[in-house]
This record gives C-alpha cells, sequence and structure tokens, in this order.
C-alpha cells in the first residue's frame, strides 16, 4: 500500500445531466452513465493508498430537481448497493451514508444499513456516500445537539468536530469537482477549511482513473502550509533576522 499525505478525498460527482444534454439525451442517462463511473474511482482511491473517499451523490438542495430525475438516482443508489456489496466486502472496505435517507425506499435503506453492518470492521477504504447531505445543515445539527447534551458549556473546535456525521474521517486533504463548476456547494464545508481544491473540466461520466491518478499525484506534490509560511520562506524569514539583529547591533 502507497504512502500518501492525501488521506481523505472528497469528490462532488458533477455533470452527469450537462453530459447527457450535449448529447441530445435526457438527463437521466448522465446520471446512468455516471453511476458506471463510481466503482473504478473506488478502485483507483484505494490503490493510491488513500483512507478514505467521501462521494456526493445526493445534496439537501436536490430535492427541487424534478421528481423523475429524483426517481431515478434513488435506483441507481440501490443497484449500487445490490451489484458492488460483494466487492465491497472482498475489498476490505468500510461502506457509510452521511445524510437524510429518511425519504429513500425502504428496501433501499434496509440495503444501506445491512451493508454499513457488515462492512463495519473492515479496515480498508473508508468510503462514504454523502446522499440528501448539506454541510451548513450538517453545522447548525452538531451545535444543537452538543447545545442539547452540555447545557452552558462552551463550544470548542474538538468538540464541534466530534459531534460531526463522520467525525473519524478527518479533515479533507483533496476535494475535486468535476464538471467546471469552481464552487463546493454545500459540500464538507467544515472538513474541507484546509482542503486541496482541483476543479476538472471533465463532465463526470467521463471522469477516469488515470485523470484522478493524475490530479492526485499533481495535488499530493503541493507543500500544504496550513496557514503557517512555506520552508523557503521560513529559511529567508530567519536570515533576515539575523542579518537585521546585525544591523541594529552595529547602529
Amino acid at each position: 500500500m502507497k504512502e500518501t499525505n492525501l488521506k481523505h478525498i472528497a469528490i462532488i460527482m458533477d455533470g452527469n445531466g450537462r453530459w447527457a444534454q450535449s448529447r441530445s439525451h435526457e438527463r437521466i442517462w448522465g446520471h446512468i452513465r455516471g453511476s458506471k463511473i463510481v466503482s473504478n474511482i473506488v478502485e483507483e482511491a484505494d490503490d493510491l493508498g488513500a483512507k478514505a473517499l467521501t462521494l456526493y451523490a445526493f445534496s439537501t438542495e436536490n430535492w427541487s430537481r424534478p421528481v423523475g430525475e429524483v426517481k431515478v438516482l434513488f435506483k441507481l443508489l440501490k443497484k449500487f448497493l445490490l451489484k458492488e456489496r460483494n466487492r465491497i466486502l472482498k475489498n476490505n472496505i468500510q461502506f457509510k451514508v452521511m445524510g437524510d435517507i429518511t425519504k429513500l425506499p425502504e428496501k433501499t435503506q434496509s440495503l444501506i444499513a445491512e451493508l454499513e453492518n457488515d462492512s463495519k470492521d473492515n479496515k480498508g477504504l473508508k468510503l462514504t456516500f454523502a446522499f440528501g447531505y448539506g454541510g451548513r445543515d450538517e453545522i447548525v445539527q452538531a451545535a444543537n445537539k452538543f447545545i442539547k447534551e452540555n447545557p452552558g458549556k462552551e463550544l470548542t473546535e474538538e468538540l464541534l468536530q466530534s459531534y460531526l456525521l463522520m467525525p473519524h474521517l478527518g479533515d479533507v486533504d483533496l476535494l475535486i469537482r468535476t464538471g467546471g463548476d469552481q464552487r463546493i456547494s454545500n459540500f464538507l464545508l467544515w472538513q474541507s477549511a484546509y482542503a486541496e481544491l482541483y476543479f476538472t473540466q471533465t463532465k463526470w461520466p467521463d471522469f477516469t482513473r488515470k485523470e484522478f491518478k493524475e490530479i492526485f499525484e499533481f495535488v499530493s506534490k503541493r507543500e500544504r502550509r496550513f496557514g503557517n509560511v512555506c520552508s523557503s520562506d521560513l529559511q529567508t524569514s530567519k536570515m533576515m533576522a539575523v542579518e537585521n539583529k546585525e544591523l541594529i547591533t552595529n547602529l
């Protein structure tokens, strides 16, 4: 297994509808094609040594889409759960869904619960689907839950982090958005505070393992400073400090 500084990868899988429309098809065909890409990207993330992969499958805002399109997304999730169950378990992947799934058909909810339970002890890649999820909603829920359980106690960053939906995943190291738009659309707002961002023009149905790997390797070479200065700037600052000290001494 490769060692990498990009432990948690998050992807906004965007562009399905536009991909279909550019080919004179209905939007649902883009979702159908896009659903076939997921397994390849999961495998590549695992091969690259990532510890967690979180995919934005359905946001809280997506409920405003046409009913027919929403139903197709429901069916595609169910199909994924049935088709990929054995491969997920075989490859030691831990599967979870974060968000509000209460509007999903009961059969799909049962499939999710079963796969989550059967894979809970797996030690490999942590694969999470964000479905019925919104970043602001997650933060509000976490804060309200803390206040209810700890009346009068001051909330800290560490405590709020522990009340998030999936605190064990930690912060996002790399957030990729396909489809050309350059925004994070209410996805993992807290977790992405210091994430490296990468926006590709490639629409999700055309996103390949090769491009994913190229993005991963390109971003892994960036120097992540987390608000600090880079090593070369730090060395320069130290040298200037010595020179200034000598200058002051000689006044």
